[in-house]
C-alpha cells in the first residue's frame, strides 16, 4: 500500500509538472491559433492552424485578470523580446475595437500582415501599399495589382470609404493616406485633419472626448483647444493579403503595441472547413 501511494504521488507530480510546462509554454513561448477567414489568402486560408512565436516581441503577462466581454483597459507587462516587429511580419493581435472605441477583449484576436511600423508614413496609391521607410513590396503585390485594375467609381461613396470615414479626409480603399503611424514620444501638431484621423487614438490615450471644429480650425479635448500632442504608445498598420476581402486597418484603424500577441512562424496543420479533413499539403509550412 505504501509503495502504491508513492507511485500515485510520483505520477501526480509528473502530471502537474507537465501541465505547468505546457501552460507556461503557451503563455511565454508560443501558442496556436485557428485562422477562421480568407482575409490572408492565399498566404493563410480558413482552417489553418498557425503557431505564433511570443519570444520575438516578448510575451505579455496580465496584471489584471478581471476580463470583461464588453471590453476594458489592457493591464499587462511585456517581457523583453528578441526584436521588434518588422515590415511584412504576419502578426496575431487582439482586435482593438469594441463598441466603437479602442478596448481590450480577451481571446478576440485577428491575424494580419504588418505593413507599417511606428514612425512610418503609409499610403495606398491606386491599390498599392507604399511606405516611406520600406522600399520593397508590402503584402502580395499581385493581388494589389488586381485591385489597381478595379474601377472604383462603379462603387458608391459609402462602399469606397475607409477609416476615418469622413468625406473631408476623402480616403478610399484604393487611395488612402499618407497616414503617419504614431510612435511613442512623437509630438504632433493637431489640425482638424489630424483630430479626425487620430480621434480614436487620442481618446484611447487621454480618456478624454475629442471634438473637431473644422470651421474654427480647432481640435478640442474635453472642450479645451489642444494644438500639440505627445504620443504615449506605439501603433501599427495591419493589412490582409486578400485586399478584396479583409477587414483590417483600412477600416478600423491602428493597433496599439500592447495588443500584439506574437508573430506567426508556421502552419502546423490545416483542416478543410467543409469536410473537416486534414489538408496534408498545408502541414508544417513556414510563414
Amino acid at each position: 500500500m505504501h509503495s502504491l501511494l508513492i507511485k500515485i504521488l510520483i505520477l501526480s507530480t509528473i502530471v502537474v509538472l507537465f501541465s505547468l510546462l505546457y501552460l507556461g509554454g503557451r503563455v511565454l513561448v508560443a501558442d496556436q491559433f485557428i485562422i477562421p477567414t480568407w482575409s490572408m489568402s492565399p498566404t493563410l486560408v480558413a482552417g489553418d492552424r498557425v503557431v505564433v512565436n511570443k519570444l520575438i516581441m516578448g510575451a505579455r503577462l496580465y496584471t489584471d485578470f478581471n476580463f470583461k466581454q464588453n471590453g476594458q483597459e489592457l493591464k499587462s507587462i511585456r517581457m523583453k523580446g528578441l526584436r521588434g516587429l518588422r515590415h511584412n511580419d504576419i502578426v496575431v493581435f487582439n482586435y482593438p475595437q469594441v463598441g466603437g472605441h479602442i478596448a481590450f477583449k480577451i481571446n478576440y484576436v485577428y491575424c494580419k500582415r504588418c505593413v507599417a511600423l511606428p514612425g512610418d508614413t503609409l499610403s495606398i496609391v491606386n491599390g498599392i501599399y507604399k511606405n516611406n521607410n520600406y522600399g520593397d513590396t508590402l503584402g502580395l503585390h499581385t493581388v494589389q495589382l488586381r485591385l489597381a485594375a478595379v474601377d472604383e467609381t462603379q462603387y458608391s461613396a459609402e462602399a469606397r470609404a475607409v477609416y476615418p470615414f469622413d468625406a473631408r479626409v476623402g480616403w478610399t480603399f484604393k487611395n488612402m493616406g499618407p497616414l503617419y503611424i504614431p510612435r511613442k514620444g512623437d509630438i504632433m501638431t493637431l489640425t482638424p485633419k489630424e483630430g479626425t484621423v487620430y480621434k480614436g487614438l487620442l481618446e484611447f490615450e487621454t480618456g478624454k472626448r475629442v471634438t473637431v471644429n473644422w470651421d474654427k480650425d480647432l481640435v478640442l479635448l474635453n472642450g479645451k483647444p489642444t494644438h500639440r500632442y505627445e504620443w504615449t504608445n506605439n501603433y501599427y498598420f495591419m493589412a490582409g493579403d486578400n485586399v478584396f476581402d479583409s477587414m483590417d486597418s483600412r477600416y478600423w484603424g491602428l493597433v496599439p503595441e500592447d495588443y500584439i500577441v506574437g508573430v506567426v512562424q508556421m502552419i502546423s496543420y490545416s483542416k478543410d472547413k467543409e469536410t473537416d479533413t486534414i489538408k496534408w499539403e498545408r502541414t508544417f509550412l513556414e510563414r
